[in-house]
Order: C-alpha cells, then structure tokens, then sequence
C-alpha cells in the first residue's frame, strides 16, 4: 500500500508540475525572492524586486532557493516553476506518506487496516484546497507538511510510551521556519485538546516531554530568527512579527474579511464530496471514554482538526488557505469513519457526488455567467474544452459507486469511490490548469520576453513599470525590477516621481535627461482612463488584455505636474506594510 500511495502521490502532485507558469499575484513573489537567494548568495533575507521581503521565514525560499541553484536549471525548468513548486508537491507527498505510514503501523481496528490507510492518504490529497496548494509555489503546503509530520510523529511518541519522543519537536522547528510561531500555537492546542479529552496529563507530559521538546524546536528555529533580527532589526521586527503575525490575527488585512463561521464553510466545502464521512468521524473522535494510547489517533485528528478551527475563526484575517494545516487531520477522520459501515453517511455522500456531477453537466447554463477581466474569453474556452462535462463523469461514476458499496460501507468502497476522482486531476483539473494559464499567464510572459529582448539591445536598460493590473511575474519573468502602481491618478503621479527619486537594489533614481523613455506594460482598462490617455506611447506589443508602451518622460511628468496642480497628491512615501 505504501507503494501504492508514493506512485498515487507523485501522479497528483508532480505530474506536469512544470508545465505551466507561475501564477499571480503571490507564487511569482515566493519564486523571485528564492531565486535571488541563489543568483546573490544572500541566504539569511528573502529580497524581492530590490526590497526585503519580511512577510515569511526562510525555509521555503531555501528549498526553492536550492532548486534555483543546480545547474542547467533553465534549460530543464525554462518556465521556473519547477524549482518553485517542488518544495509545496514533496511537502504535500511526504504528508500522505506518512498518514499512510502511521495507519499501517498502528491500525485503529481490525477492518482492512491497509486499505484504511490508503483511503487516508487520498482523502487528503484528493481535498480541493490540496490539490489546489499542492502546486502552487507558496508556503502553506510546506506549512502543512511539516506540522502534520510534526502532529504525527508526537502522537506517534505517545502511542509507543515516549520512543522517539524528540523526533517531532525537531520536526516543529522546521515548521517554525515555515511560517513562524502559528505552528507551536497550532500544536500546542491540538495538545492541550488531546490532554483534556484523554484526562492523561501525566502520560502526555511523560511520553511528549514538552519542556525539552520546544527546547529542541527553538535550537532548530531560533537561530535564524536572531541572525535576521541582528541584520535587518525593527523593519523585520514590525513586519513579520507585528504585521504578518499579530496583526493579521487581531485585525483584518488586505480585506481578507470573513464572518465567524467561515471556516465552518470551509470546512464542508474542502472534504466534499466525503464531508459527511468527516463530520461523522469527527464527532466519533470527540465523544466516548478514552481510548488507549495506541487506539487513539481518531481522538487526536479530531482534536488536530478543531484546534485548527478554533484558532482560525479567533483569527480577524481569515483566508481558504488557512484551512490546509487541519487537511491531513480531515484525510484520517473520513477513512476511520468509513470502516464502520456507515451507511446513511454513504448515501450522503452519493447524493454530494450526484449534485456535483449535475452542476458540473450544467455547465452551459452558469459558465457564461464568469465575468473575468483578465480573461475575457474564459467562458467560451472553458464550454469548447469539454472539460466540465469530463468532470460531470467523474462525479457521477463516484456516486455510482457509493450507492453500489453503502451496504458493506468500508475503507475498500471508499477506496473506489476515490479512484475516479483520482482521475479527476489529470482528465480536468490539470488541462483547465492550463488553459487559466494561457488566457492568465502567456500574455504577462509574452510581453516579459519581449522586454528582456530589448533591453539586452540596449547598452543601458530602460527603466520598466507595470500600472493597473499588477502581476508580479512580470519581474519574475522579466529579470528587472519593476515599479509597481495602481491605475488611479495617484498611480501616475507616484510613477513619475519614483522613477526620479526612488533607490532600490537594481534601481538606480534617474532624470529625464539620463534616462528620457521608459517602458511600461498596461492593460486596456487603465490605458482607457483619461489621465492614461494623450501620453502618446510607441506601442511595441500586446498580448491578451496588456500592452506595452515605450512612454516619453517629460510627456508623463507633465501630465503628473497637471494632475499634482488638480490636487492629486503622491502617496508611494506612506507607510505600507507589504511593498514590492
């Protein structure tokens, strides 16, 4: 079976991994900084489009950061997302492997222990949100890597009476370098959760060792954290620890506003269509005596799972991807639930898979309905692909299949149930992947190559912006820094102004006189608004919704002198705490 799960995992979750670019606006971010860290030997701060990047430890720029540096790495990754994407594909691997793993060696009951496991590791590899962030070069599948490894090894510990008790502390560490203190937070609930249901205190503590467990965990984490405090002092103190870790938590940022029940909806929507399963084993893991030790991974999911939403919904930012860390706890509670013939939960989740397979066959109706601006032609694309009504088949054999095994209810109907929407990944979601791609993603590349064209003409590179529509790939696949502003009048007035007053690392401030052109890519929505208009740009390509214009300077600075005189005041100095 473990065989089994590895060939299942890398068919997921490496097949064609690098067969599309990165994608907007946050994955290009991640992959430029680790690029950086290989192109400059800086290894200690992230740095992005000539400014520090603060917003994560450095763990998962180091792992692309690796990838970016072996040799040839263009030639075998031309579209860098290779390099950028392994590190979310292994995390992800290594997770289902070792859910798959635990189950086999401790099997929570008599009934197809192997079959159980399995089941567990495609229910979490098969969640929406992992197959989603799985291949999407960014850290939260590292993040859930590395706290399930971490959650399961000190379960593990306890289920064997403290062997190896150190084991998953280390593993804490790395998922401290991840993405900072949330996964002691995170750990230390789904504990404390633990201990209270278990009334085992005294053999937790005896089998965890808490207190020389974080020790372990700072020696592996600490390090870094006061290196980068010595380098680059307040700036990093108020960046990663008061703006990306209390602030997000005590005040909502960048919008990202939901209500309380939030991940309650997420919750349902990302095990779906085996929701059922999982609220089932849910409330099986929370009621009941204690079990012992070794029997009691249901309990501990559930308690893992919980923590994950408790802290979450206290959180004021809340976002999908917050939801990943509970995924591989939701994988073993469906596959535990299904070995006890539960047989209205598999008509449930038949009738989920039905009401699937009818919206996806009702494609025709609601996909012209997408309103995209940045890919305007999405709806036809997606009817012409056939893909919907691929996935209409998938879901539909998958209901077919419950209803055939509710009878007998098992890890092996569930098994069955999972293999068509196994098939889901590369008959739909991956040719859809791609087609977002080339509507989405070509036409930014495109107009990168053609700026890297020109500029290596040109014995000094023309300055480059981006207004409007910001798409960081544009520097990943431009390899120059770009200056980045919104559409409104305001944009226009801050360009001009930085463009002779701002100094970053690959940017030099310049006058008119120095440098009189500049280039700047623009979609048709901006390019329309009246203080776009009447610049005269030389337009030397398009692609998709963007243009790219070679602009005069002193045209520009004119129209930000009129535009200053109307009132419009330049903003770039304010303080902001995410900036590239």
């Amino acid at each position: 079976m473990l065989l089994a799960s590895l060939a299942l995992g890398l068919l997921l979750f490496l097949w064609q991994l690098g067969a599309t670019g990165l994608v907007d606006e946050t994955p290009p971010l991640f992959a430029a900084s680790a690029r950086a860290m290989a192109e400059s030997g800086d290894w200690l701060i992230p740095r992005v489009n000539g400014l520090p990047r603060y917003d994560k430890p450095p763990l998962v720029y180091w792992a692309m950061g690796v990838i970016y540096a072996l040799p040839g790495q263009s030639q075998w990754d031309p579209l860098g997302t290779w390099a950028a994407r392994l590190p979310s594909a292994l995390a992800t691997v290594v997770a289902m492997q070792a859910l798959v793993l635990t189950l086999l060696r401790w099997p929570q009951g008599r009934r197809q222990p192997s079959r159980t496991a399995l089941a567990a590791g495609l229910a979490f590899a098969l969640s929406p949100l992992v197959l989603l962030w799985g291949r999407i070069a960014v850290s939260d599948a590292l993040l859930t890597g590395t706290l399930a490894l971490s959650l399961l090894l000190i379960w593990q510990s306890y289920a064997s009476a403290g062997q190896r008790w150190w084991a998953g502390w280390l593993v804490l560490g790395l998922a401290v370098l991840t993405k900072g203190p949330v996964a002691v937070v995170l750990l230390g609930l789904t504990l404390l959760l633990f201990a209270a249901l278990q009334a085992d205190w005294r053999g937790l503590v005896g089998s965890l060792r808490p207190l020389r467990g974080l020790l372990l965990t700072a020696l592996v984490a600490l390090p870094w954290y006061g290196a980068a405090l010595v380098v680059e002092g307040g700036p990093f103190w108020r960046s990663f620890f008061g703006y990306h870790n209390l602030q997000r938590f005590t005040s909502v940022v960048n919008d990202h506003q939901a209500p309380w029940w939030f991940f309650g909806l997420v919750l349902v929507l990302a095990s779906l269509p085996l929701t059922p399963l999982l609220l089932l084993g849910l409330v099986r893991g929370l009621r009941g005596p204690a079990p012992a030790p070794p029997l009691s991974l249901q309990r501990f999911a559930a308690c893992w799972l919980l923590a994950v939403l408790l802290f979450f919904s206290a959180a004021a930012t809340k976002l999908p991807s917050y939801w990943l860390p509970a995924t591989p706890a939701a994988g073993l509670l469906i596959a535990l639930a299904a070995q006890r013939r539960p047989r209205l939960v598999w008509r449930l989740c038949a009738l989920l898979a039905l009401l699937l397979a009818v919206a996806f066959a009702a494609a025709p109706r609601w996909v012209p309905l997408i309103v995209s601006p940045e890919m305007p032609g999405l709806p036809e694309a997606l009817l012409a692909s056939g893909r919907p009504a691929l996935a209409a088949v998938c879901f539909a054999l998958a209901a077919v299949l419950a209803l055939v095994g509710w009878r007998r209810g098992s890890a092996g109907v569930l098994l069955a149930l999972q293999l068509p929407l196994v098939l889901f990944v590369p008959l739909v979601l991956l040719p859809l992947w791609q087609l977002g791609d080339q509507l989405r993603g070509e036409p930014v590349r495109r107009l990168a190559a053609a700026v890297v064209e020109r500029q290596a003409a040109r014995a000094t590179p023309e300055p480059l912006a981006m207004v409007g529509m910001l798409k960081p790939s544009l520097h990943f696949y431009g390899r120059q820094v770009v200056i980045y502003e919104g559409a409104e009048p305001a944009g226009l007035v801050n360009l001009a102004e930085r463009l002779a007053s701002e100094e970053r690392q690959g940017q030099v401030p310049s006058s008119v006189e120095q440098q009189p052109q500049l280039l700047l890519v623009i979609d048709a929505d901006t390019a329309e608004r009246d203080h776009w208009r009447g610049l005269d740009p030389q337009v030397l390509d398009q692609a998709g919704i963007y243009r790219l214009w070679r602009l005069d300077r002193r045209r520009l600075e004119q129209r930000a002198a009129e535009l200053a005189l109307s009132g419009v005041r330049a903003d770039w100095r304010d303080p902001r705490p995410e900036r590239y």
